[in-house]
């Protein structure tokens, strides 16, 4: 940061809690859809065969990532013209008012096909919504950061993200836990996200009450241009984010679907179990930040991808031999450190790689589209490759193809944690 702005920690502190608090909320609404999934299927896409309704349920969560790389085109273009702050009210305000809508949607019961059409519209917009967070919230987050801390306050936008999957899991495991089985049907999956309305104001409150970041406030004063060479950039980053997001999806999504299925726990301790791995994720991830401050990006980075390449396999396995809710607590806790240890220098990677003129619209871009094409979709195509295969240990194989991919990206980074952000 070129620091010709004066920032005071009261100030740094007001904007690092409207970018936490409002990511919070943004990914609470936007997970607690895969976390319910089961009974959205029964609700919205009746079928004589379950793993059919399952299977048009998760196409339905994927269909959200199609809208992902449009949602960070523009509104990071806004954040780039506009500024950050401007960008992350319009996401807050899209994603509850589209998150409330589904929860106050009638069934397939009782309006027929229109019921799955209406989740198919909300669905697009809060993909939209959530293409222009990530980038914006990431951009706005690091450019706060002081330079020698931008691994830890990068890593803090994924702990928000893993605080609103850990809130979304959390009252989806009470729920299940206090209400019977045909509550949770008839209305209980509908509270969640009625919930997500209740957080809007304190969001809108928080980041309507921070200031755009300095380093924007500069380089906007100068009328700075992107350069023009970002695209091999943009790919490096699309390559990057791919093991990031499928292991995201796989690990912290539809896991509670898997256990439950494959492994044969039920519903709420499949999603307790989760719960404790969101929860170990959170707690992990700053630690990992903090460490990429010292050694730098890459060999945090590539320690995870390595981790995914080797220990995935072993992992499922284990899993589905034991079928005890005990060793999936383990394999939750342990793939939950290795994705903390990519979503900690995570963050701060991908916000060095591009200048501030058109960092939001480029990383938005390249990380919507990572996830449209490979993260959105993953409980899809996990269950899709358990059907075709024959074998429960199949989304495994998906892991592993997207490790050697993002293993290649990230051997081939420049190290930025030492550098100043341009």
């Amino acid at each position: 940061m070129s620091g010709t702005i004066a920032i005071d920690d009261r100030t740094r502190n007001r904007a690092l809690a409207g970018g936490i608090w409002g990511t919070i909320v943004e990914w609470y609404d936007y997970a607690i859809y895969g976390f319910l999934a089961t009974i959205i299927a029964r609700n919205f896409f009746p079928s004589e065969d379950e793993t059919t309704g399952l299977l048009a349920a998760f196409a339905t969560f994927g269909i959200g990532f199609v809208a992902r790389p449009l949602g960070g085109i523009l509104i990071g273009r806004m954040g780039d013209v506009v500024g950050r702050k401007s960008a992350l009210i319009t996401t807050l305000f899209m994603m509850a008012v589209s998150t409330v809508a589904i929860g106050l949607l009638p069934t397939y019961a009782a309006i027929g096909i229109w019921a799955p059409t209406c989740l198919v519209v909300l669905r697009l917009l809060q993909g939209f919504s959530a293409g222009g967070e990530w980038g914006s919230s990431a951009a706005f987050i690091v450019e706060w950061a002081p330079q020698e801390r931008r691994g830890f306050f990068g890593s803090l936008q994924q702990v928000s993200v893993g605080l609103g999957l850990l809130l979304g899991s959390g009252t989806a495991a009470l729920l299940s836990t206090i209400l019977s089985a045909e509550q949770m049907g008839s209305f209980g999956w509908r509270i969640p996200f009625i919930i997500g309305g209740v957080l809007l104001p304190i969001g809108m409150y928080l980041r309507n009450n921070v200031d755009e970041t300095p380093i924007f406030r500069e380089e906007h004063a100068h009328a700075a241009k992107a350069p023009e060479s970002t695209t091999r950039l943009a790919v490096k980053a699309f390559a990057l984010t791919i093991i990031w997001t499928v292991g995201f999806y796989i690990v912290l999504t539809y896991m509670p679907t898997f256990t439950e299925r494959q492994v044969g726990l039920s519903k709420t301790e499949a999603l307790w179990s989760n719960t404790l791995g969101l929860l170990c994720f959170a707690l992990v991830i700053p630690l990992m930040g903090h460490l990429s401050d010292r050694v730098g990006r890459k060999p945090v980075l590539i320690g995870s991808v390595v981790a995914f390449l080797v220990l995935v396999y072993p992992l499922f396995t284990l899993m589905l031999t034991a079928k005890s809710l005990a060793a999936v607590v383990a394999v939750q806790l342990v793939l939950a450190v290795m994705l903390a240890a990519f979503s900690g220098p995570g963050p701060a990677a991908l916000v060095e790689i591009f200048q501030t003129a058109g960092r939001a619209t480029w990383m938005s871009t390249a990380y919507s589209l990572a996830v449209a094409i490979f993260g959105g979709f993953a409980p899809y195509i996990s269950t899709w490759l358990i059907k075709v295969t024959g074998t429960p240990i199949a989304p495994t194989f998906y892991l592993i193809g997207a490790a050697i991919v993002s293993l290649a990206a990230a051997w081939s980074l420049r190290e930025t944690a030492f550098e100043k952000l341009k």
